[in-house]
């Protein structure tokens, strides 16, 4: 039976082969010798210039070195091993195993990756139920009714004679309690069901306006191209509460404001060109957090490589949220203090560039780029306003550069953060085993 290997693995045997030290190699393709080593154990999944440096020195044809289908499910058997190593899984023989019993393999397979899927929904509804103040309201509301109706009762039930006039005093109030226990109970199950796939409903202003900006992709055509207004947008929204009416309109203005500074076509150009934020904030003669902005609102042409932006105040407490897939940000409470976001925080007005391996199944890579700035003052005296921004680019299934240095390990937020001996870490994880 042919012996299916992956393409770190094909790398690693190719070297081998040669008589090159794995330093060696990573010397001549520019990468550091601990990432080689990922890749040559399948933890680091590679492609473009990359590939094609490390089929160059192997003196190989890169498609020799790429991955198939059946190394595809290799992989994720393996990363299920490596994600649980108190199995002991025999990792040198899981070739063996997926060639005799392909649906075994598969199974294994889809169960991990349903594990990994069940662990996010664990860490978006930990997360909301810890720290969403409508849940918190609610719970009071309930307790607060059901309390009231217990006092209540038990007067009525006692063996002290009422009157006709006090005792149909009470029995109005137990009427009216039992209503607002009934709209709360009511109220708090809708809730709940409609959090229940982790997703959730908008539940307060910021998420109610970020599920309208996730459905037109983050990019708003009629303000780049100057056809409605901000208070257009807000008008044709839909957003139901005034609060998030009021969100709203400052984000469109703001908006507006930055595609008038950097018009979208120089951003694409620019940034196709660059791929550095603050040399683009140069030669446009903008700040570096308006261009991080901008970058954030380029059409996403594949979702898998979304571009995320993340903005906090002064307090820490996240203002702004836009997701790329694989880097965990939380909806509720504080995010991880690692962060490159909150590095930039004690460091005003520094770029900050980092490359960070947030905690995960996968541990996919990303690379950061954040700066702390205050606002434009609305008054004379008024008090110096810190506004953090940080733009998330995936480097994996991108054409970014890989990194030559040791990834910076940070988590989402310390709950449900499964890394043990973390100095900045506040709570116990809910998370039992480590990675």
């Amino acid at each position: 039976m042919p012996r299916s290997t992956l393409t770190g693995s094909r790398i690693r045997d190719r070297r081998t082969a040669k008589g090159l030290k794995q330093a060696d190699l990573a010397r001549e393709v520019g990468i550091s010798p601990s990432y080689l080593n990922l890749i040559e154990h399948n933890r680091r999944r590679i492609g473009g210039k990359l590939l094609i440096d490390l089929s160059r020195v192997l003196e190989v044809e890169a498609s020799q070195l790429t991955e198939g289908t059946e190394a595809a499910l290799l992989n994720r058997m393996r990363q299920a091993a490596a994600d649980t190593p108190k199995a002991a899984a025999e990792d040198d023989r899981s070739d063996e195993f997926a060639g005799r019993f392909p649906g075994w393999a598969g199974l294994v397979a889809a169960q991990h990756d349903r594990i990994a899927q069940l662990e996010r929904t664990v860490e978006t509804l930990t997360d909301r139920l810890t720290h969403d103040p409508f849940l918190s309201t609610s719970l009071y509301d309930v307790v607060s009714s059901v309390t009231s109706i217990r006092s209540t009762s038990s007067i009525l039930a006692g063996e002290e004679e009422l009157d006709a006039e006090w005792q149909g005093r009470f029995l109005q109030n137990l009427d009216n309690d039992s209503r607002r226990l009934a709209e709360s109970s009511q109220a708090l199950v809708a809730y709940l069901d409609g959090v229940g796939d982790a997703q959730g409903g908008a539940s307060s202003p910021q998420e109610e306006l970020e599920a309208y900006l996730l459905r037109n992709g983050f990019h708003l055509e009629a303000l780049e191209q100057g056809t409605a207004t901000p208070q257009d947008l807000v008008a044709d929204a839909g957003l139901i509460s005034e609060p998030a009416q009021i969100l709203a309109l400052a984000y469109f203005t703001r908006y507006q404001n930055d595609a008038a500074c950097l018009p979208m076509a120089q951003v694409a150009a620019l940034w196709s060109e660059m791929r550095d934020p603050a040399a683009m904030a140069q030669s446009t003669g903008t700040d570096i957090a308006t261009v991080l902005r901008r970058i954030a609102t380029l059409p996403d042409a594949d979702p898998e490589t979304r571009v995320g932006l993340v903005a906090c105040d002064a307090s820490g407490t996240l203002t702004f949220r836009k997701e790329s897939p694989g880097f965990s940000i939380p909806k509720f409470g504080a995010a991880c203090p690692l962060w490159p976001l909150y590095q930039a925080l004690t460091r005003p007005m520094t770029p900050i560039e980092a490359v960070v391996e947030q905690a995960s199944r996968t541990a996919p890579l990303f690379r950061c780029y954040a700066i702390a700035q205050p606002q434009q003052p609305t008054r004379f005296g008024a008090p110096v306003v810190i506004e953090a921004t940080m733009l998330i680019l995936p480097l994996e299934g991108s054409h970014q550069v890989m990194p030559k240095v040791e990834p910076q390990l940070i988590g989402s937020s310390c709950r449900i953060c499964p890394r043990d001996g973390c100095s900045a870490r506040r709570e116990p994880s809910i998370l039992a085993d480590g990675f």
